[in-house]
């Protein structure tokens, strides 16, 4: 738990301001019952009628002050609950944000977006709680302990007798709950995962009228996440009433036992009631520790998954060399690379050996599977090579700061990906401003100017979430203009023309020519059509190299190639 104190830290004064406050509360309350035994006994049944007007004002000022305090803890803890868990959710979305490709399929997504939202709310209820509670009900439990036992000695055998009926519930509550509270954090991912496959893939769903299924698949992860929040929450529901039946046993026995000491002699009406009230502040302090360990199991639970995320050692870092790549026209060579999933048996890629020169377009191409997408994250070090090196320039890419390569490198991916926010704002994603010349010349040539233009606001047209008010094409372009805007040394399209027409995608080749004349162009494509002028064409087969050249070349002397080719291009094309 160090690793919340860390966060905790920054609001150890407002923490120990309500802790005094708590102090002060507790002694005032503690103080009420034997000033109450005093007007009863002293002032009503001694005739000392001025001390009940006096211990009465002393009693009102008390209660004045406890409900002061009581306001101001409440503030204090609930802007302390509130901060922390505003840093807290700022060390997970950091710590994420650090992950590579292979730290976030660890985790997947719904599971992330649970802990850094469901799991940090829960921990900040407990945080909230604890400041209150956990002071306070010791302090109470105590102090009404030492005071009842003061009050009548010969009663205390009923308090001890509550209190450990009472500790051998929660352990038996305790006991049953804690596990289901794991299981139901991972129902509360699933339900999740389920809910966001559902809401992005709707349009397919009803293109294949399966709603029936999903909407049972949906089903069952919401009832077996209510089956266990059912069982959970009747468990924990039976605590209040024991609690309440254990309160009014023990008054019960109070008065049974303290009214034959009354009678005997022994004891005064006004310590009784005092007794009865001590009593009844040692069950509540207890019941508030009980409710403090009904939600701790919950809170560890979310902890533990938060402190996952946090301990997480993320594979890709950046070494201590810090090694920058010469400025110029960008060169990159693969020399032996090998790469193996972690947990893999086998490598995905073995012995990659090519260079990608500047003002050349390298274009791989190969069946489902073969590795194109794999080989296109290592450049953007989104996984590490397991054996050989990349080297941009001749300089290992491992050494380079994460951030100054990706600096040179113009990226689209696979599924094009849009920002709520305007046109300007996607295409100048980068940050720093570029002038509308500049986004209109990247549009140009990403063949988007004209669809652009034709809105209403232009630059400023609005762009809703994931891109959803534009079409697939023109997405594509988009992701294709933001990657252009800034001109890097190196581009990669990852089978970034899928959505275009053929049309489309023969001019945006063409402008695309003229626009990375002096850059290295990695395009991955699944159209043989798109890479047939590429000037180098890799083309991988299960994790390996089956050949290297151009078109013409591949056609006399990659079977594979060939194959890919003949079922794709018609004889004239060939």
């Amino acid at each position: 738990m160090r690793i919340f104190f860390r966060y905790l830290k920054p609001f150890a004064l407002l923490v120990t301001l309500a802790i005094a406050l708590l102090g002060a509360q507790a002694a005032a309350e503690l103080a009420m019952p034997s000033l109450m035994s005093d007007i009863v006994d002293k002032g009503l049944l001694g005739g000392q009628r001025e001390l009940i007007f006096t211990v009465g004002a002393k009693m009102i000022l008390l209660t004045l002050g406890t409900g002061l305090a009581a306001a101001c803890v409440g503030l204090l803890s609930a802007r302390t609950a509130a901060g922390f868990s505003r840093n807290l959710r700022r060390a997970v979305f950091t710590k994420v944000q650090s992950f590579s490709k292979a730290e976030i399929d660890k985790f997947s997504i719904a599971s992330l977006i649970t802990r850094s939202t469901n799991d940090v709310q829960h921990v900040q209820m407990f945080v909230l709680t604890a400041i209150r509670m956990m002071v306070f009900a010791p302090i109470m439990g105590v102090g009404g302990l030492t005071m009842a036992l003061r009050k009548s000695p010969s009663l205390s055998w009923i308090i001890a007798l509550a209190l450990v009926i009472m500790v051998c519930a929660l352990v038996l509550v305790l006991l049953i709950v804690m596990p289901r509270f794991k299981v139901l954090q991972k129902l509360i991912d699933r339900l999740n995962l389920v809910s966001r496959e559902n809401l992005t893939g709707l349009m397919v769903i009803r293109a294949f009228g399966n709603e029936a299924h999903e909407e049972q698949r949906f089903e069952r992860a919401a009832r077996d996440l209510a089956k266990t929040e059912r069982f959970l929450n009747r468990s924990m529901a039976l605590l209040m009433p024991m609690m309440m039946l254990l309160m009014n046993g023990m008054s019960m026995l109070v008065v049974w036992f303290g009214g034959k000491g009354i009678a005997s002699g022994a004891l005064q009406i006004g310590d009784m009631m005092a007794f009865i009230q001590y009593s009844m502040n040692i069950v509540f302090s207890f019941v508030f520790i009980g409710m403090m360990f009904v939600m701790l199991p919950r809170a560890a639970v979310s902890a533990g998954r938060i402190r996952e995320v946090l301990e997480t050692k993320v594979t890709v870092n950046d070494t201590e060399k810090t090694l920058e790549i010469p400025e110029g026209p960008v060169e990159v060579r693969f020399d032996s690379v090998h790469f193996r999933y972690e947990g893999a048996e086998e490598d995905v890629l073995s012995d990659i050996s090519f260079a990608a020169k500047p003002g050349q377009t390298t274009a791989f191409i190969g069946a489902t599977g073969a590795g194109k997408s794999t080989l296109i994250n290592l450049i953007e070090r989104f996984y590490d090579v397991t054996g050989g090196s990349i080297l941009f320039n001749g300089v290992d890419i491992r050494d380079v700061p994460q951030a100054a390569l990706r600096q040179k490198i113009g990226f689209v991916p696979q599924s094009a990906v849009l920002f709520s926010g305007t046109v300007r704002s996607n295409v100048n994603y980068e940050g720093e401003a570029l002038p509308d010349e500049a986004v209109f010349e990247a549009l140009r040539t990403a063949q988007g100017e004209d669809f652009v233009r034709e809105q209403e606001d232009g630059l400023e047209a609005r762009v809703a979430q994931d891109g959803a008010n534009f079409s697939g094409g023109q997405k594509q372009r988009l992701s294709i203009a933001r990657a252009l805007a800034w001109r890097p040394g190196v581009y990669i399209f990852d089978d970034s023309f899928s959505a275009l027409d053929f049309k489309t995608d023969a001019a945006l080749r063409r402008a695309l020519k003229a626009r990375t004349a002096d850059a290295t162009v990695f395009i991955v494509a699944q159209r043989a059509s798109t890479i047939m002028r590429a000037e180098q064409i890799v083309v991988l087969d299960q994790g390996g190299v089956a050949g290297i050249g151009t078109h013409e070349e591949l056609l006399q002397t990659c079977e594979v190639y060939r194959e890919i080719a003949e079922s794709q291009l018609s004889k004239e094309e060939l």
